[in-house]
């Protein structure tokens, strides 16, 4: 005689069985993003080590290999990879608010993650100012999208679980994940998915430290702002700050719109445009002395653990670097150059103050400028404060983040991201 459970029973064991799936797709998933996130960094640093010894040895070889690799990166894009160009924030943001599989499939996928990986890489073997915190979102939400491909009623939570794990284990910042996905991936708080993006963080955060160890991104700072007059450094960070990271967007969203004029015959032609752009990507390479190619990361942490102050063109020739790069097509992200800007732009500000210790109004430069681009000022110093470990300076950063947010508004007057995500949004077909 077979035993049979009740019917109240066997509806319960149902349940538990869905939400215990549910949540090994969320775990399983943090720990495959953080793997990603490690393959990432250590193929960056690789391909970044490899453009630096060739370019110390022949200088005007980026006036060759750069144009070369952007003409190629574009077409791989274009021809291979559609969708995987930019940072992939504005995608993953796209995909999270679509309602058909189909169209979120073309924003995230293992196929995009796999050229996103492949093509940021090639973009930083080239000497682009491209970074692969932005790359790193975009592979994190694919791979939670094919975690979760046959339960598409879970894949916006998933998508939003992967971007945040993606932010969080890129920089071994986790708390700065979480807060960009309630911030910038999602512009609110889902109680329900809450639970589970926390999860994905911590599974992603804790594969990251189990591969390469604990670490601040950009080494521990301890310096903070002394007397009354150095304090006069945050409005000033943030207002030239919020500016130009406002700026910076406002020519991205145009490039993707469209210009007019000869730029406009010009751009139709994308290998072209990217031939144009790779030149004068390395035109500044050599005016800087090969300092702005790659995601800055170097220069950064040498001037905060060292107190080495930044060249003084190395702020505007990076935001020219960075801008062309990203206009030109190709696959890369935007945060680690934006806040290899905003440090040169901090670095700039502390000659008013020669008194003043140069490590802390660069990061309030950094944080100024990040939050003039991406318009999230509480991502941006709670990111910035994870990455120093410098909670002495939360104050002053969170003053010159949302003094740079409002000047960044009075530029343009959208994030660079949910701005892009629309164009992703119009191609699909959701108006």
């Amino acid at each position: 005689m077979k035993f049979k459970l009740p019917v109240h029973q066997i509806r319960h064991v149902r349940v538990l069985s869905a939400r215990w799936q549910r949540r090994a797709i969320f775990l399983l998933g943090g720990l495959a993003v953080g793997a990603a996130a490690v393959m990432l960094t250590q193929i960056a640093d690789w391909v970044q080590i490899a453009f630096a010894l060739l370019v110390a040895k022949w200088p005007y070889a980026s006036f060759v290999v750069t144009p070369a690799g952007f003409m190629l990166s574009v077409f791989l894009t274009n021809r291979v990879f559609p969708n995987s160009q930019g940072s992939g924030i504005p995608q993953a943001i796209a995909a999270r608010k679509l309602t058909d599989q189909a169209a979120r499939g073309r924003l995230v996928s293992i196929r995009i993650a796999i050229g996103k990986v492949l093509l940021t890489a090639l973009g930083l073997l080239c000497g682009a100012s491209v970074g692969r915190e932005g790359p790193t979102v975009q592979v994190g939400a694919s791979i939670m999208f094919a975690l979760g491909k046959f339960s598409p009623r879970r894949q916006p939570g998933l998508i939003l679980a992967g971007a945040a794990a993606g932010v969080a284990a890129a920089f071994n910042t986790p708390l700065a994940g979480i807060v960009f996905a309630i911030e910038e991936m999602s512009r609110a708080f889902e109680a329900r998915t809450s639970g589970l993006v926390l999860a994905t963080v911590i599974a992603a955060g804790l594969t990251s430290l189990a591969l390469v160890g604990n670490y601040a991104y950009f080494g521990t700072s301890t310096t903070m702002l002394r007397n009354g007059v150095d304090w006069l450094a945050v409005p000033i960070c943030g207002v030239a700050g919020g500016l130009a990271g406002g700026l910076f967007s406002r020519i991205v969203i145009l490039a993707a719109s469209g210009f007019r004029g000869l730029l406009k015959r010009i751009k139709t032609n994308p290998i072209l445009f990217a031939l144009l752009c790779g030149l004068a990507v390395a035109l500044c390479g050599l005016v800087s002395g090969g300092t702005i190619y790659g995601t800055g990361y170097t220069q950064v942490k040498t001037a905060l653990e060292g107190g080495a102050p930044l060249p003084q063109s190395f702020g505007l020739l990076k935001f020219m670097a960075t801008t062309l790069s990203t206009i030109s097509g190709i696959p890369g992200g935007i945060f680690s150059p934006s806040l290899a800007v905003g440090a040169g732009l901090g670095a700039n500000v502390a000659q008013i103050f020669p008194h003043a210790p140069i490590g802390p109004i660069i990061l309030l430069g950094m944080v100024s400028y990040f939050a003039g681009v991406v318009q999230a000022p509480i991502t941006a110093f709670v990111i910035v404060t994870e990455m120093t470990e410098n909670h002495a300076m939360v104050i002053p950063l969170m003053a010159a983040a949302f003094i740079a947010y409002a000047a960044s508004r009075l530029v343009c007057r959208e994030g660079v991201y949910h701005a892009l995500s629309k164009n992703f949004l119009r191609t699909s077909g959701t108006p």
